[in-house]
């Protein structure tokens, strides 16, 4: 048991309520006599509220989402790849022959022999067949470069979206359906597609696809030199080579593939005529997005 505590000991007891109640209103009178000479000025309600400047998404970056989100609805997925890319996937693996003229440093950026930036976002689909195999349904959004001189139609580093489509069956009737399908969503229902023959080394056969022009509506206006079609991708049934390059085997599946400038489609879109608008950074074009 313990002994008898010492006064020291004993608890301290809680100072009344009405106490503590005293003391708080003490504190509050000060603060109000310590800020009666910081008033803030009156304020008129009735007045209207200033305004802030609001930023806004870059068209190009408007197109590509919107482009996406078609085909993210088709049940498409988005794959990415590296910029500084190697020139097997940008080239060998594509089935684009040492002697084409694209692989010359006069229209590639080459950071070594075997080393460039990338000229189009088909190495993606190389990459997407070797890591997921087949069936695969993907589009690849991103950054490519040339060397190309920055005119009103052409600039060193733009946007493409490729798509890719490797399944059992395909055929380039499902090409050109999906395609259809995509322009009218893109571009309204009013626009019609047509197809014709092209050659590009990684697929066979090739096409471009036309659109009737969106300026015109098919008409004949100066941007589609009046001829009422303007084009916009080019397309094709995947070549066995390059299937076989992602590890896939043509005798089981067949693939299709695409391309667009995002560019291209921002500028039919929004009625722009100067692709370096895009990159100069002035508020007086960008605020109008």
């Amino acid at each position: 048991m313990h002994g008898p505590l010492d006064d020291g000991d004993h608890p301290v007891t809680p100072p009344p309520v009405n106490v503590s109640g005293q003391m708080l209103k003490a504190a509050l009178s000060t603060q109000r006599f310590a800020s009666a000479g910081n008033e803030f000025a009156p304020t008129d309600l009735t007045l209207p509220g200033y305004s802030r400047p609001l930023g806004s998404i870059h068209p190009i970056t408007q197109v590509m989402r919107e482009i996406e989100d078609i085909f993210l609805g088709l049940g498409f997925r988005i794959e990415t790849g590296p910029e500084v890319e190697s020139v097997y996937y940008n080239f060998d693996a594509l089935n684009i022959p040492e002697s084409h003229p694209s692989r010359d440093d006069v229209d590639t950026l080459y950071v070594d022999e075997r080393t460039l930036l990338r000229t189009h976002t088909s190495p993606v689909q190389i990459r997407s067949m070797e890591n997921y195999g087949a069936p695969l349904y993907i589009v690849a959004p991103g950054k490519v470069y040339r060397h190309d001189n920055p005119d009103a139609s052409h600039s060193p580093m733009f946007h493409q979206i490729e798509g890719l489509a490797v399944d059992r069956d395909i055929t380039f009737a499902d090409l050109k359906g999906t395609l259809d399908f995509f322009a009218r969503k893109f571009f309204g229902e009013r626009i019609r597609t047509r197809f014709s023959p092209s050659y590009f080394p990684f697929t066979e056969p090739s096409g471009q696809v036309d659109i009737s022009c969106v300026i015109c509506d098919g008409q004949g206006c100066r941007t589609c030199k009046e001829s009422g079609w303007v084009e916009v991708m080019g397309c094709g049934m995947v070549h066995p080579d390059v299937l076989r390059h992602g590890g896939i085997d043509p005798e089981q599946f067949t693939g299709w593939a695409f391309g667009l400038g995002v560019e291209r489609f921002a500028m039919m879109k929004f009625g722009i005529n100067d692709i370096q608008l895009f990159y100069q950074s002035d508020v007086r074009f960008l605020e109008q997005f």
